[in-house]
């Protein structure tokens, strides 16, 4: 589980093709295969990491396979599945970096899967005043989630939805960027057009889904 506060801005710095026996300057990719992906992190970032945990990438729950402390990065195996479904992963840049909650931990955001529900597409990323307006058309199927002053989770990030307006392409969310999350997320790199991986509120979808559940009725016992 996360909460979508992003503890740290990696750098996607080298994608190799999994399915492919070639060096790794020569492999191709192939939509067949998975992909591994190397991320650097900012010094210390790995201090408390261990193969085997969990890290999100841009909202997405991701396995530490490889350490590198050297380095200071770290390498995950994304599968074909997985990268049908989210946006942004196999691409050299910024990327927004989540460590898996911990028990102890402050619920600073919203209660997050790591799970991409969709992808969204980026319809206005502009400065009003001190802060960003960034608005995001999602697909029509995730539009039943989004409320008015609900939580949405862009790229791994905890946002609160601002307004909410369904059109015969999508949901469009409207979403304010105070300065600091725009100085220290990777949101800052967004513009218009940009694809990006959103999951809806855990509660909303448990909502719809007790709301819409068909009850029948037991037979009697003998």
């Amino acid at each position: 589980m996360f909460t979508g506060i992003i503890t740290g801005v990696g750098r996607i710095a080298a994608v190799h093709d999994l399915g492919s026996s070639l060096p790794d300057g020569q492999r191709q990719a192939d939509p067949r295969y998975g992909r591994r992906v190397t991320v650097e992190v900012p010094a210390g970032y790995l201090d408390d990491v261990g193969p085997g945990d969990s890290i999100a990438l841009n909202g997405a729950c991701m396995t530490v396979t490889q350490l590198d402390t050297a380095n200071q990065s770290f390498s995950v195996d994304i599968s074909a599945e997985s990268l049908d479904k989210t946006a942004g992963l196999t691409e050299p840049g910024p990327v927004n970096l989540e460590k898996a909650l911990r028990a102890s931990d402050r619920l600073g955001g919203h209660i997050v899967a790591g799970h991409v529900d969709g992808i969204g597409r980026v319809s206005l990323f502009s400065p009003v005043g001190e802060s960003w307006e960034l608005r995001i058309l999602a697909p029509a199927a995730l539009g039943k989630y989004l409320a008015y002053k609900g939580s949405i989770t862009v790229n791994g990030v905890s946002l609160t939805v601002n307004s909410v307006t369904d059109g015969a392409n999508g949901t469009e969310v409207s979403i304010n960027l105070i300065p600091h999350t725009v100085e220290n997320t990777a949101l800052r790199t967004l513009e218009t057009g940009r694809r990006v991986n959103l999951e809806i509120d855990l509660i909303a979808r448990y909502v719809e889904r007790m709301l819409g559940a068909v009850v029948r009725p037991q037979k009697a016992s003998t």
